[in-house]
């Protein structure tokens, strides 16, 4: 990919955005910034990039799009802005920093995508693959940007990437050797707006895949195994509740791996896991499967499996104060992911949700309950939403917080020896926070003022 000397605007100044910036500049581009947020807004993330190299945009729409020979998407950044649409029809090319990432780099992609559970399945695969010896780097959606890492690869290295629909809606060229789809439930309604644009989103992980790439699918999800239909790369599928001739499955209490026309190998017992959950041991076997078919040896994928301990703010056991025991699940940003939390944690649960709308019912997410959850703390813009819908399905037992020191404080005045204290917000953070993380780190904080009061 030629870009030297190329005007390029970057769109979206998250931490993404400033390493796209970077590797630009270092490519001898000339870039311009923009954000809708204004410069002070933005002091952070600017620390990050050389400003006197930059033109900046921000806090109004760019006037002239056409005078740019490239337009690089920040993951946030909606592809339908009227800029953008107007750009396109100019014919200005648009792509994500993940394409670009892809564009620029000699490594192989490993992809994994799903409503819930990328993350997690994301960091076991690289430590398996860290274990095994591979030069392997685990970027994307996960924390680390993609396009941060490029440059500095070579054509051995893996990329072990963890890709959101907001991704996959620009790419253009990429084409990951191994793809993997682990589940698709509804969410980020109020960005795709139906869950037919959803699943097609998950669906371009797959569609520059030829018949020497693999797709790992979820065979117990009905929607993601539909869409083996329109691949054309060779279907791996994995289930927790059928004997397969081929993938990753549960049999006897076992994990096995098998490949056709061979016999199937035990990996370990599923009483191995560490993490808990049936959810995370679909991650399990998606992880497996992806090594497996990567060439890795399955005495390598043991030994890891049997060590791992899973990653922050994903059913992360925080503290045991005075008998009771707070439960970190920041990372829980869907009512299908805050279900599965719901089902892991022991009862009685007093449970603190709620965070940025994104357009989905929580109705389902009510009925998870089954008298397991005691009280129902709501904090964020959903608050009032999550309220009216659990008191009309029968649940009265709901408390508005202010925020979330609030919210823990009530919790804990609610709490009884031998209750679990659960953040599982069921919704984005950022309403009230820069991130997922930034969310479950202050709940973290709130529980260990609970020792120290000030």
């Amino acid at each position: 990919m030629k870009i030297k000397d190329k005007n390029i605007l970057v769109v979206g100044m998250a931490i993404s955005g400033a390493s796209t910036v970077n590797v630009l500049l270092q490519l001898g581009c000339n870039v311009t910034v923009h954000d809708a947020k204004k410069e002070e807004e933005l002091q952070d993330v600017l620390n990050y990039i050389d400003r006197d190299r930059v033109q900046f945009i921000l806090g109004q729409l760019p006037e002239n799009v056409m005078k740019f020979d490239l337009i690089v998407l920040s993951p946030g950044v909606p592809t339908d802005l009227p800029f953008l649409l107007e750009a396109r029809e100019a014919g200005v090319a648009i792509i994500g920093e993940l394409e670009l990432a892809y564009q620029l780099s000699k490594a192989t992609f490993i992809a994994i995508t799903g409503t819930n559970g990328k993350t997690t399945t994301t960091a076991l695969t690289g430590e398996i693959y860290k274990n095994a010896a591979r030069e392997a780097y685990v970027v994307g959606n996960i924390g680390v940007a993609a396009i941060s890492k490029s440059l500095e690869v070579g054509p051995k290295a893996v990329m072990i990437t963890e890709v959101s629909s907001f991704q996959l809606e620009s790419v253009a060229a990429f084409k990951p050797h191994i793809a993997a789809i682990l589940n698709i439930t509804p969410d980020h309604l109020n960005r795709h707006k139906t869950m037919e644009n959803y699943i097609a989103a998950k669906g371009n992980i797959f569609k520059n895949q030829t018949s020497d790439d693999i797709l790992i699918l979820n065979m117990d999800d009905e929607e993601v195994f539909k869409l083996k239909e329109w691949a054309s790369s060779e279907i791996v599928p994995f289930s927790r509740k059928h004997i397969l001739k081929k993938g990753a499955y549960v049999e006897n209490g076992n994990i096995v791996v098998k490949k056709e026309d061979t016999h199937g190998q035990i990996v370990c017992s599923t009483k191995d896991l560490k993490i808990p959950g049936e959810h995370n041991l679909e991650n399990a076997l998606a992880a497996v499967a992806i090594a497996y078919w990567g060439g890795i040896e399955v005495k390598t994928i043991k030994e890891t499996l049997k060590s791992f301990m899973g990653v922050e703010h994903r059913i992360e056991f925080v503290d045991e104060y005075k008998g009771v025991r707070f439960i970190n699940d920041s990372k829980g940003t869907n009512p299908d992911s805050s279900i599965k939390a719901i089902e892991t944690v022991k009862a009685p649960i007093i449970l603190i949700a709620g965070g940025m709308d994104k357009g989905g019912s929580f109705e389902g997410f009510i009925t998870s309950f089954h008298n397991k959850v005691k009280y129902l703390v709501l904090i964020g813009e959903t608050a009032n939403k999550m309220k009216e819908t659990a008191n009309r399905m029968g649940f009265e037992n709901c408390i508005l917080a202010k925020d979330m020191e609030d919210a823990v404080k009530a919790a804990y005045n609610l709490a009884e020896e031998g209750d679990t204290i659960l953040l599982s917000p069921a919704c984005a953070s950022w309403d009230m926070y820069k991130s997922f993380e930034h969310r479950g780190a202050h709940f973290k904080e709130c529980i260990g003022r609970l020792r120290r009061p000030l």
